[in-house]
């Protein structure tokens, strides 16, 4: 009676494990589909930018929204193909009626885009440093600044669900090649990443995913961080319209 009775407590705890277990792989597995369109964009200054920077980009943010866990990330040759097909429908060539939404083919609920809206970049002399064939390593100091503009868009109803300008920011020094290549990009992102401006990019992607995160998925409170933040921003552009001004 008593190995009966130890059996069906050791089955019923290994029930309770198992459903627990269960839960917690459904927790964690990824409920929000999105695809992330490429990067444009709106800066003048922004003199790093090429026409493959803003694919490079839509990359990196995608990987990164991956490695959270709370997101499902279409593949994005799928995405440019959809949207090939959607553009084909929009100049008419096709009869009304005939093109799918774009939700409906990629399975993606969201799409998530961004534009470069603002880029600074400094050189501030600290001392020293060496001139080796008209260049000058060393003795500065190079400081970048990148504000990107965030937008989720419903993929069934093209409505802009959510919508945040994020910031990047960052320094570095020791080399200094002149003007254009002094802290730019480049032509691959993905392969500069000691470049102040490719830091300040990168690290405004992260605040990018990490708000994604929040409202879309999490939802537990850190929403009012990013409110102070916004608002910091705000007056700070503020400021900086009243002394130019």
């Amino acid at each position: 009676m008593k190995s009966a009775n130890r059996a069906t407590t050791i089955s019923a705890a290994l029930a309770m494990a198992l459903t627990v277990c269960g839960a917690a792989i459904a927790r964690e597995a990824p409920t929000m589909t999105v695809a992330v369109i490429d990067f444009t964009n709106q800066s003048s200054s922004a003199n790093w930018w090429n026409s493959d920077i803003g694919n490079q980009l839509a990359d990196v943010l995608s990987n990164e929204l991956s490695a959270t866990g709370d997101f499902k990330v279409i593949e994005r040759q799928k995405i440019h193909a959809v949207l090939a097909e959607q553009d084909l429908a929009s100049s008419y060539r096709m009869r009304p009626g005939s093109s799918p939404h774009t939700g409906n083919v990629t399975g993606a609920q969201y799409l998530v885009t961004g534009s470069v809206s603002a880029y600074t970049e400094g050189t501030s002399n600290t001392g020293g440093g060496l001139n080796i064939a008209g260049f000058h390593v060393g003795g500065g100091k190079s400081e970048a600044y990148v504000a990107v503009d965030v937008r989720v868009i419903d993929a069934e109803t093209s409505e802009v669900v959510y919508s945040r300008t994020v910031e990047g920011r960052s320094s570095g020094g020791g080399v200094n090649l002149g003007g254009y290549l002094g802290g730019g990009v480049g032509g691959d992102f993905m392969h500069s990443k000691k470049t102040p401006a490719s830091k300040a990019v990168r690290a405004a992607l992260i605040e990018a995913t990490d708000y994604l995160d929040c409202v879309m998925v999490k939802r537990d409170g850190c929403e009012a961080s990013y409110q102070q933040k916004e608002q910091r921003r705000r007056d700070s552009d503020k400021k900086t319209l009243d002394l130019d001004g």
